[in-house]
């Protein structure tokens, strides 16, 4: 009997998107709490946390991409910036590049869907390689809140970066903007709920 090839998944189930997601920004956490119990100077440890951050970045890529044959635009954007802006920190031993990252990501998101809106465009669907079906006002709806959101999160990075100790910003990457994004997330339930669409006959459209 013939083996048949099995079709790659079209999305990543949500327990290894999220460890993929999570996985390098605590490898960039562990990094630069434990670089310098390997022997690394301490004014050292952002610059080897950075390194790690790149490569777990990448590994996390490589891993997207073999599992489900694509990488969805968010992680892709994300990753180039992060080797960029990481690389620009290790070449001119200059941590502010590798601080700049997430503002220029999250301003970038938000400048890209409230764009797209402007010119009658919810690109949300895109940008967050989202798995619902929501009808076209759901989906303006959504990416309006998600574009503020992005700004507001450039925001407080630029707050945090430039006001707090490195310590303090590296552990608000991990413990504050994740927890937020997730509160933020789930709190667009209602949203969801309300503007899932439906078949004919009332069901909710899971096609």
């Amino acid at each position: 009997m013939p083996i048949e090839a099995v079709p790659p998944q079209t999305h990543l189930p949500p327990l290894a998107k999220l460890a993929l997601e999570l996985g390098p920004l605590g490898v960039f956490f562990l990094g630069n709490a434990y670089a310098d119990k390997f022997g690394f100077a301490a004014d050292q440890r952002l610059f080897v946390a950075t390194g790690l951050f790149i490569a777990a970045t990448l590994v996390a890529l490589a891993v997207h991409y073999v599992w489900v044959r694509r990488l969805p635009i968010m992680p892709l954007v994300s990753g180039i910036v992060v080797v960029v802006f990481g690389g620009l920190t290790l070449l001119l031993r200059d941590e502010v590049f590798i601080k700049l990252k997430p503002t220029i990501v999250n301003s970038l998101f938000g400048a890209v869907l409230l764009g797209g809106l402007a010119f009658g465009r919810p690109l949300l669907a895109l940008v967050l390689d989202s798995v619902f079906d929501l009808t076209q006002e759901g989906w303006r709806k959504l990416t309006f809140r998600w574009g503020l959101f992005f700004f507001f999160l450039a925001g407080v990075n630029e707050v945090v970066w430039r006001t707090q100790t490195t310590d303090f910003w590296v552990s608000f990457k991990v413990f504050g903007i994740m927890p937020l994004t997730i509160a933020f997330a789930l709190a667009q339930t209602p949203l969801l709920l309300r503007h899932e669409r439906k078949t004919d006959d009332g069901k909710t459209d899971r096609a």
